[in-house]
């Protein structure tokens, strides 16, 4: 394979190294004309710089000596003005007196080094001393006075402030004549730079000249070349042929390699998948083995309490009858409130969800809080300044507070400190578990307890998961708190540390909706109202037991029940013109819904009141399809019926109709 590989290669066709060096030699002979073009600006520019500066020193070297004539010239004439007092001579040295201060303000802007300027800055001061004591000899020839200025101008002749201004003067052009030497050199040095390398420039122009000829007989050359280069292709298209051959032959060998790997790479997919399976199914009989663990206790109390209040009805008191009874009811509500926090934490129960306020929730909470965890554990609150509402369900969120504040109750042993904050949040993409970005509100609880071990925290929303000891909890606690938030499109957060105190976060959307001002869910006014006796009800449910069950309450609570299996034939009887008031309709059902029953309902008979029950809504559930009536969970006591009852009832005659379903009063 690699030799026919090598031998599809084509050989270096002569000539090839021709076109090769005249490349090299255009690209050296570009390079060098474009520095030597470089070199030249740079030079031309250098003694432009030099001349500049050769014409700067001779300023300054003629505006002093300029100015020093003009001193001398103004001294010469106030001696002329003191004798002949005349007006036209005194102006004439007003002038050149004047004229030779305009000249230091030019040596001012002319000097560059510090030297310089520290020698215009003293030939200033001494031109104003030297002003001052001829100023007094003029000032007296203007006046005109006893003899005149001329004592004052002899007194002027011999200061030394004369004197000091010419030989300043004579410094500073002394510093520039040095100076001038040094600038004609440099002026004389990159004049010759630029002389030499114009000429060098010529010399590369003549050269390219030469290199474009050779170019040309080279580019005939390779055109020869070229038409040799195409008979050559011709010979070699049947190597290329072989070539071809055996990149398929490799080609094949990969491709069987690659199923080989993708056969493997399956198997051990199946492996994995069989192993997460097993570790599924271990998951799976841990939460069975602890539901199984709960039910069974709560079951034995409700068999225990019916069998011996079945044993005592003839022979025990009233009392102790109802006492087994009331220990059977406790035992099935227990068991009613373990389903209903397995729903929330599988995020499969219908919230009634509505504004609400979490501050005002806590604050309205705080008496209950306090009797829950005791008087050794003090409770600090702080809210937001404008707290904002969030659109979820009150009772679920008020028990998860309650939860968590028991929870922390344990961790301190009953003494400590807690604290409730709700606060607003702005949360970025990310930020924080699967919250998508947007504002929420975060109710945090921390406590200054004993913390959660790291190997604790990472499971600590598992059902049936605690580290409380038998008997003290159930392990369902943060997983229902888990199942709520999610539910809710929020999120929980924990953060703690071991002998440090755990805070757990809850974060709710923000809602833009007011909370309403009334009364709490299940104790609504409507459901005070009494439903008329003697009502006739169409029960709907397709489990023959819990339809006798929900019939036999009725006719208990003096209604006219009608039972029926399924939605088709609760229509069939209101299309046979039986009368009735109010329909009771489970909504998972076989074949119909409860919510497509009652859409049929309100398309073909107006003023009929509904009433949902149901134990696990599942999809329906989340359906706009059950907003705008009540709904009543399983199980359910005989009181709770007749509320949900009477206030579907309630809500028929009023013609109102909610927001959202409600839940009844359990």
């Amino acid at each position: 394979m690699a030799d026919v590989m090598l031998d599809a290669v084509p050989e270096a066709r002569p000539g090839g190294w021709h076109r090769s060096w005249a490349s090299i030699g255009a690209l050296l002979a570009t390079i060098l004309l474009i520095l030597l073009l470089v070199m030249v600006t740079l030079a031309n520019r250098n003694r432009d710089a030099a001349l500049a500066a050769e014409r700067h020193t001779q300023n300054v070297v003629l505006l002093t000596r300029a100015m020093d004539a003009n001193l001398a010239r103004a001294e010469a004439t106030l001696g002329r003005f003191v004798l002949d007092e005349k007006r036209e001579t005194g102006l004439l040295y007003y002038n050149d007196w004047r004229q030779a201060g305009r000249q230091i303000q030019q040596l001012q802007r002319l000097a560059r080094d510090v030297g310089q300027r520290a020698r215009v800055d003293r030939l200033r001061e001494l031109y104003r001393v030297r002003g001052t004591e001829l100023a007094a000899a003029a000032t007296r020839a203007a006046e005109r006075k006893d003899s005149g200025g001329v004592p004052y101008f002899y007194q002027a002749g011999l200061s030394r402030t004369g004197p000091a201004l010419r030989a300043l003067l004579d410094e500073i052009a002394a510093a520039e004549r040095a100076k001038l030497a040094e600038r004609q050199d440099r002026t004389r040095f990159f004049d010759a730079r630029a002389e030499q390398f114009t000429e060098w420039l010529g010399w590369v122009a003549v050269l390219i000249g030469f290199g474009a000829i050779i170019l040309g007989l080279i580019s005939y050359r390779a055109l020869t070349e070229q038409r040799l280069a195409e008979q050559e292709a011709d010979s070699e298209a049947s190597r290329a042929h072989a070539l071809d051959e055996a990149v398929r032959d490799r080609t094949r060998e990969l491709s069987e390699a690659n199923e080989a790997l993708l056969a493997e790479a399956a198997e051990r997919e199946a492996a994995e998948a069989k192993l997460r399976q097993v570790q599924k199914m271990e998951a799976v009989g841990q939460l069975t083995g602890g539901i199984a663990h709960d039910f069974n206790n709560m079951l034995a109390v409700v068999f225990g309490g019916l069998d011996l209040a079945r044993r005592k009805l003839k022979s025990a008191s009233k009392r102790e009858v109802e006492f087994h009874i009331d220990s059977a009811m406790e035992g099935a509500t227990r068991a009613a409130a373990l389903t209903r926090r397995l729903l929330a934490f599988s995020r499969s129960e219908a919230l009634t969800p509505e504004a609400v306020a979490p501050a005002a929730l806590v604050d309205g909470m705080l008496e209950l809080i306090d009797r829950a965890i005791g008087e050794r554990i003090a409770v600090q609150t702080r809210f937001a300044a404008d707290p904002w509402h969030v659109w979820a369900d009150p009772s679920l969120l008020e028990n998860a507070i309650l939860n968590l504040c028991v929870n922390a109750r344990d961790a301190m042993d009953g003494q400590g400190s807690l604290s409730i904050v709700v606060d607003n949040v702005a949360v970025g993409g990310r930020e924080i578990g699967v919250l998508r970005p947007g504002d929420y509100v975060r109710i945090s609880v921390a406590d200054s307890g004993s913390g959660i071990a790291p190997e604790h925290l990472e499971r600590v929303f598992e059902p049936f998961f605690t580290t409380k000891p038998v008997g003290k909890g159930t392990g369902l606690g943060l997983s229902q708190l888990f199942g709520f938030a999610r539910q809710s499109d929020g999120d929980v957060v924990i953060d703690s540390a071991v002998g440090e105190g755990t805070t757990v976060s809850i974060y709710l959307p923000r809602s833009l909706r007011e909370a309403e001002a009334g009364t709490i869910v299940g104790t609504r006014d409507d459901a005070e109202v009494p439903a008329p006796s003697g009502a006739h009800i169409l029960v709907v449910e397709d489990d023959p037991r819990v339809s006798r069950a929900t019939v036999a309450s009725l006719e208990e609570l003096g209604f006219r029940p009608l039972a029926c299996s399924s939605g088709g034939e609760a229509l069939e009887i209101l299309g046979g013109g039986e009368p009735v008031d109010l329909v009771i309709t489970d909504v998972m059902m076989p074949e119909m819904t409860g919510p497509e029953l009652v859409r049929e309902i309100e398309a073909r008979h107006q003023g009929i009141a509904i009433l949902y029950v149901s134990g696990f809504v599942g999809e329906a559930g989340e359906s706009d399809e059950l907003a705008g009536h009540d709904m009543l969970r399983k199980p359910f006591t005989v009181s709770a019926l007749s509320d949900a009852v009477a206030g579907a009832m309630a809500r028929r005659f009023s013609g109102s109709h909610p927001g959202a379903a409600s839940e009844a009063a359990e």
